[in-house]
């Protein structure tokens, strides 16, 4: 199984390829745990190893936060399956052209964030780390979607 700051640096590079831009990394943390999510819906199994944690804005991992500085991954990575590749690439397709916060609010829509966050004040730092089975109860409607589910 693929390390979480692998599937980061695959991001990147994947998004500045199509995009020309460079990531930034409240979106990058979002577009990561939507391609776990996805890995969960497509493969019955997570993309990567690594947690997230339910922050006020969303999912964050320590991991990936603690290795991105300036735009990239600093420390040595390995290249990613091919399934998750084609997860991720799609992932960056459906979500990429998203701002970071509306990809946070989307992200506020995830049972699993939600129950992460459960028993703190909506703009209180969080640190729970983020169910995985909860992935797989994910009811997050279509990035093009206005309404909320909050």
């Amino acid at each position: 199984m693929d390390k979480i700051t692998n599937v980061a640096d695959y991001i990147i590079k994947r998004y500045h390829e199509l995009t020309g831009e460079c990531l930034d990394e409240m979106k990058l943390h979002k577009l990561l745990y939507f391609t776990q999510r996805e890995s969960f819906a497509i493969l019955g199994q997570p993309a990567f190893i690594g947690d997230f944690e339910g922050w006020k804005f969303g999912p964050v991992s320590r991991e990936v936060r603690n290795s991105f500085i300036n735009g990239e991954i600093v420390i040595p990575t390995e290249p990613i399956s091919d399934s998750i590749q084609y997860i991720a690439s799609n992932v960056i397709i459906e979500y990429g052209s998203l701002a970071s916060w509306r990809l946070s609010e989307l992200s506020h829509r995830e049972i699993s964030w939600n129950n992460s966050r459960k028993g703190l004040a909506p703009g209180e730092n969080g640190s729970r780390v983020i169910s995985l089975s909860d992935c797989l109860l994910y009811t997050s409607p279509s990035p093009r979607d206005s309404t909320s589910c909050r």
